[in-house]
């Protein structure tokens, strides 16, 4: 019998998660990460031909979507609904881990060793950008460099303006169009072949996270796990289904045909490893590759729900564990700072931790504080990863829905 790919991942991450905690149970700690470091090299060149196939299948599929258009009214009027979603949905997320943590209060159930002063945690707290430098930051000086550091958001604005010039000269660019899409027919071929890597890469981060950090670590911070998995589930299963009720999409259809991405972006821990899979899963559900193309990229910058959640949680966490008491005022001023810093962050290493680290920095919280949750980190990372797709998934056909632009696929699945 002929195993599919999400079974494959799933017996990955098993065997992952067994080899791991043999090597953490009968090794030195040290040896231990060292022997599961060596395993996630599977997983990190899996991520890297990931990152390799982004950007051009970004550029093909977003350029071909915008020229069909034809119309630079219509790619603004969509590009005002897409941000506006997406900033409700930023605002919901960061509500919700705010609740949660004020709620369950996970930093005072148990009595959290602090970190001597000093310590170091390898993280840089984020200074709060100027507007001025966060919008000259959207805009690419060069196409070729946002290709090759996949600045995902410089190449959206990129293809933007290259689609809507090729849609403009009509004829004479029907040529390009066409090699354009036989480019997104051929990157979508190369996912295929790098998507056999999957199960591996799953296996071998798996191994190098349970190795490191043992199962056992799981014990020490149930309740945290508990309480931030809980406002996970809540988020998903009532803040993103109760959206798709008003909208009338069917919720569970969706997640059925998102089941791939987000194991895959649960197993790994990156919201970016199953974005070539996101893109064939929602075109299967019936939206339209133009949607997809330009709500989906801007997504990865702009809609991180699962992220949002964790600054505003971790944060809360982190001054519950000190015994500072944020009042609703300071609270309320996180929530609006996270709210404009957390955006354009997709390219930065361990995102959430450096603008967590920035947030500290506020309200006069240590910096060596992070240190707590350094640990258990990778296991919340899973979580949000996967949480975030869903965003992504749910904007994507909000504003499809919105548009009234969506195809019938072929297993008869309909926004209606």
């Amino acid at each position: 019998m002929k195993l599919n790919i999400t079974t494959k991942i799933v017996i990955g991450f098993a065997l992952g998660v067994l080899i791991g905690q043999i090597l953490h149970s009968t090794s030195d700690p040290e040896t231990a990460a060292s022997i599961g470091a060596k395993f996630q090299v599977v997983s990190k060149v899996f991520l890297k031909l990931i990152k390799m196939i982004v950007g051009p299948l970004v550029f093909s599929t977003l350029v071909v979507g915008i020229a069909k258009l034809g119309d630079f009214k219509v790619v603004g009027r969509i590009g005002i609904k897409t941000l506006g979603y997406f900033y409700f949905a930023t605002i919901l997320s960061l509500l919700v881990g705010l609740v949660v943590v004020n709620i369950t209060r996970p930093g005072t159930i148990q009595s959290w060793p602090r970190p001597a002063s000093g310590t170091s945690v390898g993280i840089e707290g984020k200074k709060l950008s100027s507007v001025e430098d966060f919008i000259l930051h959207i805009f690419p000086d060069s196409a070729f460099r946002a290709l090759a550091e996949n600045e995902i958001l410089q190449i959206v604005v990129f293809s933007l303006f290259f689609g809507i010039a090729l849609g403009a000269i009509g004829e004479k660019g029907k040529g390009l169009m066409k090699a354009l899409d036989a480019l997104s027919e051929l990157v979508f071929k190369m996912v295929g072949y790098v998507m056999q890597l999957a199960p591996y890469a799953v296996l071998g981060a798996m191994t190098a996270v349970v190795a490191a950090k043992g199962l056992g670590i799981l014990v020490s911070y149930a309740y945290l796990l508990i309480c931030f998995y809980g406002g996970l589930l809540f988020f998903i299963f009532v803040i993103l289904a109760g959206i798709c009720a008003f909208m009338r999409i069917p919720f569970f259809k969706l997640l059925a045909q998102m089941k791939e991405s987000l194991l895959l972006s649960f197993s790994t821990a990156s919201s970016e490893a199953s974005l070539p899979q996101q893109i064939k899963a929602l075109e299967d559900f019936g939206i339209s590759p133009r949607i997809i193309g330009f709500v989906l990229p801007l997504g990865y910058s702009f809609n991180l729900d699962g992220s949002m959640m964790y600054m505003t949680f971790a944060t809360g966490f982190l001054a519950q564990a000190y015994g500072v008491t944020l009042s609703l005022e300071q609270q309320v001023i996180m929530l609006l700072t996270l709210m404009v810093t957390s955006k354009g962050i997709a390219g930065v290493p361990r995102a959430s931790l450096v603008v967590i680290a920035g947030t500290m920095a506020m309200f006069d919280l240590p910096p060596e504080g992070l240190a707590l949750i350094l640990g258990v980190d990778p296991f919340l990372d899973m979580g949000r990863s996967a949480t975030s797709v869903a965003g992504n998934a749910v904007a994507t056909c909000v504003i499809s829905k919105w548009e009234g632009d969506f195809v019938k696929p072929e297993n008869e699945v309909s926004l209606e």
